[in-house]
């Protein structure tokens, strides 16, 4: 199995149909594949470019359909559930990856900070809390400031809330939900970066460069490539990435965020079994972007360079940001990537820019 290759001409099922699917489909199309997307929303980015089928994930009628359509699926986010993977690759026989148990790490930070751990992948103190006497001695043990989060769901600053000197524990632990969370000690960080690495069904491995990030209102603004960290920090940083992407058992790519102390910790904060947003700027500044990197790595072919062209930025559009979609067109150097979504909301990806700002 580990020898089979996936050949230009077969069909990549996606299961989720947003930005990052798109620009998914766009990558394989330049590789000879065709794409199929599973989504329910009807009218969705990836939609427009690829084959779509709009059916929940409990579907199992159309999901057997969409399976035999598929030679590979992957998935462009997350959170698609357990159940559905399990029953697309061991009922359709259609592989998937990566599979149903990098999932169920990657959707419950409870299991997935315990899996780092385990690894020997360092995170900031953390505990698992299910109920308010469980944040109540967490917060004791841990202290304030820390960070409540929902253990499933959230994103962009969503579902978490910061404990601080002032906070009520019971008025907190009934506005998040009153569901599983982790608390975390609050990080003081210099810096946050990523990585994302890329592993295939034979275990070959490859990463981007570290990037840095930063963001506003908790949404990502930009990241600039390289990350301004001593070689040092940068190997921590690639050492818990390559670490991460085997010790799961990936195949596909991941992305792992972390956060530089003051004293040079590198701290793992999250990760995502997917295409990130952190490395968009790869469409532009490497000789293979994370997208096609993920569809070379579910194909079990070759890994494709990461060299890296030169120093960039990736700058998010959010909202009416693209309204000035003509100056960046007009600007030189820039290159424009939208996502075909119709209604401008705030805080709302629309797009992005790449800019390389100095070649090599």
């Amino acid at each position: 199995m580990s020898d089979i290759m996936i050949a230009p001409g077969a069909t990549i099922g996606i299961l989720g149909g947003g930005q990052l699917g798109r620009m998914i489909v766009l990558a394989a199309a330049n590789l000879g594949y065709q794409c199929h997307i599973f989504e329910p929303q009807a009218s969705c980015p990836a939609s427009q470019v690829a084959r779509h089928t709009s059916a929940n994930y409990d579907d199992w009628r159309a999901l057997k359909a969409f399976a035999a359509d598929c030679d590979v699926i992957t998935l462009e986010f997350e959170n698609v559930p357990v159940d559905a993977v399990n029953y697309l690759n061991n009922d359709c026989d259609t592989p998937v990856y990566p599979g149903a148990h990098v999932l169920r790490v990657a959707q419950d930070r409870a299991l997935e900070k315990t899996f780092l751990n385990n690894a020997g992948i360092a995170t900031a103190p953390w505990a698992e809390i299910n109920s308010l006497e469980d944040l109540t001695a967490s917060v004791k043990q841990i202290g304030r400031p820390s960070v409540l989060k929902t253990a499933r769901g959230g994103y962009d600053g969503k579902g978490q809330l910061k404990i601080d000197v002032n906070t009520d524990l019971t008025q907190a632990w009934h506005e998040i939900g009153q569901v599983k969370c982790v608390l975390e000690g609050f990080i003081d960080f210099t810096m946050e970066i990523s990585v994302i690495a890329a592993r295939n069904l034979r275990g070959d491995t490859s990463a981007f460069d570290v990037v840095e990030n930063q963001h506003k209102n908790h949404i990502l603004d930009k990241t600039i490539v390289p990350a301004n960290i001593s070689n040092d920090i940068a190997h921590k940083a690639m050492k818990s990435a390559l670490t991460a992407v085997n010790t799961m058992d990936v195949v596909g790519l991941l992305a792992i965020e972390m956060f530089v102390t003051p004293t040079g910790d590198v701290l793992v904060n999250e990760v995502a079994p997917r295409p990130h947003n952190s490395g968009h700027w790869t469409q532009d500044t490497c000789v293979t972007s994370q997208f096609e990197q993920l569809v070379r790595a579910v194909c079990n072919l070759p890994l494709g360079s990461v060299e890296r062209l030169g120093d960039a930025e990736m700058q998010n559009l959010l909202g009416n940001d693209i309204e000035d979609w003509t100056k960046i067109l007009a600007e030189p150097g820039a290159h424009l990537h939208l996502y075909g979504k119709a209604d401008a909301k705030i805080g709302r990806k629309m797009g992005h820019i790449n800019r390389l700002i100095k070649k090599n």
